[in-house]
């Protein structure tokens, strides 16, 4: 009987007695994919961290992080590191991350992807995200529901950041183990990031034999990219709010953002676009259309100085005044040819009948 059980084919058991879903996760002939060139296809998936951090409020938290990652060079082109579980609102500014040049030097990895391949989660199916794809022509190709092996770039690449970074961490969920948190959101984003930038992206990959940095960039590679970064915060950034200009700049969260451009804006409504997780600066919108980006000063490390302020002043009263006078004159030319048609009235004089006096002019209007 042993042997009889023995000589079963593998594949037919697992079959008969787990069912179709683990047949195909054990036994399905799989088809490997290689994007031919950096931007062909795009990853993006999120994972709840195997570690434990300090909330803002003291409480412990299990981060979610959210990873955007090039199929072709394996290089990151984004990530977000969040303390809730991800939205279509944080999958929007990861994409813009990706998608727009990074300040950081060495980390050039951009441009818009043709193809960015996700899970079905609510996030990426949302309509927003529908719909700046669609603007910006990244046709969206989704996994098969419950089957993540389609993804295996990306799930590769939690697992290096498992044992690579996390793992050496104070507060790593090891199994078994029971750690408390060591760091704060912030550390942890500061560990993230020297992991993707100076190690990551620069280590050769085991499946390509060269840094993702370099092969991204290998033969000159050109991103396509959005033609400002205006346009791409009109599509991703969905924090909006309505505000009014004030004579002090615009209030927003108990700070205020001034820009020299606001002053001839003042008293008018507009729309302010931001990154939650980046308030020192708003981006600013008068009807669709982009006007400047104003900042907070204690935040931002910048400052608006009163002369500029002053400058902006002076041209703002002299664009009105020219504005006024540009007025007057095509007032004046419209009532002049109207008051040469209407002459005045003739006035007749009369001669006093009264003799000995001296003789007086009476007009017969009078």
């Amino acid at each position: 009987m042993h042997a009889v059980v023995k000589a079963l084919d593998p594949a037919m058991v697992v079959l008969a007695l787990e069912g179709a879903k683990a047949h195909a996760q054990q036994f399905d002939l799989l088809h490997r994919r290689e994007a031919d060139r950096p931007n062909q296809i795009w990853q993006a998936d999120h994972t709840e961290l195997d570690i434990l951090v300090m909330g803002g409020d003291g409480a412990q938290v299990r981060p979610w992080l959210t990873v955007i990652i090039d199929d072709h060079s394996r290089g990151i082109a984004a990530y977000q590191l969040t303390a809730s579980p991800p939205n279509a609102l944080q999958t929007a500014l990861a994409l813009r991350r990706a998608i727009w040049r990074k300040a950081e030097p060495g980390w050039t990895i951009c441009g818009i992807p043709e193809v960015l391949y996700t899970d079905h989660g609510c996030d990426f199916t949302s309509r927003h995200i529908e719909q700046v794809c669609a603007e910006l022509k990244i046709r969206m190709i989704f996994s098969l529901v419950g089957q993540p092996r389609g993804r295996g770039r990306i799930e590769r690449f939690f697992g290096t950041l498992n044992t690579c970074c996390l793992a050496d961490l104070p507060g790593y969920l090891a199994p078994g183990a029971s750690p408390k948190p060591g760091l704060t959101m912030a550390q942890l984003e500061t560990a993230l990031r020297h992991f993707v930038l100076k190690t990551y992206n620069h280590t050769p990959h085991s499946a390509t034999g060269q840094p993702p940095e370099t092969r991204w960039r290998q033969g000159g590679f050109l991103p396509q990219m959005p033609a400002s970064l205006e346009q791409l915060d009109l599509l991703l950034l969905t924090v909006v709010k309505p505000r009014h200009v004030q004579r002090d700049g615009i209030r927003f969260q108990t700070l205020r953002y001034i820009s020299s451009t606001l002053a001839g804006f003042v008293g008018e409504a507009v729309t302010i676009r931001y990154d939650p997780t980046d308030m020192a600066e708003i981006r600013v919108f008068h009807n669709d259309r982009f006007i400047c980006r104003a900042i907070c000063q204690e935040l931002a490390g910048e400052t608006v100085s009163f002369k500029d302020v002053v400058q902006a002043r002076r041209e703002r009263r002299q664009a009105l005044s020219a504005a006024i006078r540009e007025r007057r004159s095509l007032v004046d030319q419209l009532v002049r040819p109207a008051a040469d048609l209407v002459s005045p009235p003739v006035l007749k004089p009369i001669v006093s009948v009264m003799q000995g006096s001296p003789r007086l002019r009476r007009y017969e209007h009078e």
